[in-house]
């Protein structure tokens, strides 16, 4: 059909019933399938942007239609994946190799990730994740995870993808990490250890203490009250050379309530106190690397957003008013490093800007009146 076309470019075949009639459009088709002869009606197929060349009756391989790039190879059936196949990722890699059932992964098989420029910049690697059971596309039964450079992170059961059941968790250096029940992805019931083989804490329907370690450091990276798997209930956390960096509540994983922040990387100082939500401030009082207050107000994102007030560095109240986005904005008053009242008025984007203010010197009224873009007018 296909053999005698002189060209640089193959051709790609779109079927359409249009009126019960069978439409060939015939459009230019990428070099890489150029060694395939005898492409007939009875051994192509187009499909949801995807295209099927059968080699037998029950093989074949699965083609992205946009870029023509292998997305799987094996057995198929009314041209679905059917039986022993391997998928493929966008450059090529093998993704997943094992048995299926109408198109979803079922029974056994492996998946690999890849990554780019381990040795060479342009070179891929396969790596094996994970190997085991499946039902419905979904890891259902028994299986293994593995860390990127091989050593295995998790064996154990699975219930529709997630960890549930008995199971085992491991460090990168193949210590014991966890021994015992998963409950939809949680820990739910066992024994926790530190990477030195040492019982560090116990879990009891989902609750218990913990402490978690940094691999490579061995260094405790938390210690505190754990619910359903995350962390819940008083804290402390660290950082990779064990100085504190958090100390306070958590719920969902996440700070919430009321917690302290420290300068980790240098002396140690307290750097904030007062409320989170959702592991962002809310409210309360930041402090300079002496511990000495700055400012005391609300947050947003993160940010000084509400009401608050700063502080010169030796105590004295520096300005209070509005904030917005961790400026001034809108009303507030400011103060000379000894306390008396400098310009009272309305601020926009951290400066005297438009509206109504007053200017004091020395305590004393020297002007009242409007500004506009920063200037008395």
């Amino acid at each position: 059909m296909l053999e005698n076309i002189k060209s640089s470019y193959f051709l790609k075949i779109l079927f359409n019933h249009i009126n019960d009639v069978l439409k060939l459009n015939l459009l230019k088709y990428n070099k890489n399938l150029q060694s395939i002869n005898n492409i007939s009606l009875i051994n192509f197929k187009f499909f949801s942007g995807k295209y099927i060349i059968y080699e037998g009756e029950r093989k074949g391989k699965i083609y992205n239609a946009f870029n023509n790039i292998l997305i799987y190879e094996g057995e198929l059936l009314n041209g679905k994946k059917n039986g022993k196949g391997k998928e493929y990722g966008y450059n090529g890699d093998l993704i997943f190799e094992g048995e299926f059932l109408n198109g979803k992964r079922v029974i056994k098989g492996k998946e690999n990730k890849f990554k780019e420029g381990y040795v060479y910049q342009y070179n891929t690697f396969n790596i094996l994740i994970f190997e085991g059971e499946y039902l419905n596309g979904r890891r259902n039964g028994k299986g293994k995870e593995y860390y990127e450079n091989g050593d295995l992170k998790f064996e154990g059961e699975y219930l529709n993808g997630q960890l549930n059941g008995k199971g085992k968790e491991y460090y990168g250096n193949g210590k014991l990490k966890f021994d015992g029940e998963f409950f939809y992805g949680k820990k739910w019931k066992g024994i926790l250890f530190d990477m030195n083989n040492n019982i560090i804490g116990e879990i009891l329907k989902g609750k218990g203490y913990i402490k978690e370690y940094d691999y490579f450091t061995n260094k405790i990276i938390f210690e505190g009250e754990y619910l359903n798997g995350e962390r819940n209930g008083k804290g402390k956390e660290y950082n990779y050379n064990g100085n504190l960096k958090y100390k306070g509540e958590y719920l969902n994983g996440k700070r919430n309530g009321k917690g302290r922040d420290y300068d980790h990387n240098h002396n140690g100082k307290l750097l904030f106190e007062g409320e989170y939500l959702y592991n962002l401030r809310k409210e309360g009082k930041e402090y300079d690397f002496n511990e000495k207050l700055q400012f005391e107000g609300e947050y947003l994102n993160c940010k000084r957003n509400g009401k608050g007030k700063e502080y010169y560095d030796n105590g004295v109240l520096e300005f209070e008013g509005e904030y917005l986005k961790g400026k001034r904005n809108g009303k507030g008053k400011e103060y000379y490093y000894n306390g008396i009242l400098i310009f009272e008025g309305e601020y926009l984007n951290g400066k005297r800007w438009n509206g109504k203010g007053k200017e004091f010197s020395f305590g004393q009224l020297v002007f009242e009146g409007q500004y506009a873009n920063g200037i008395k007018v």
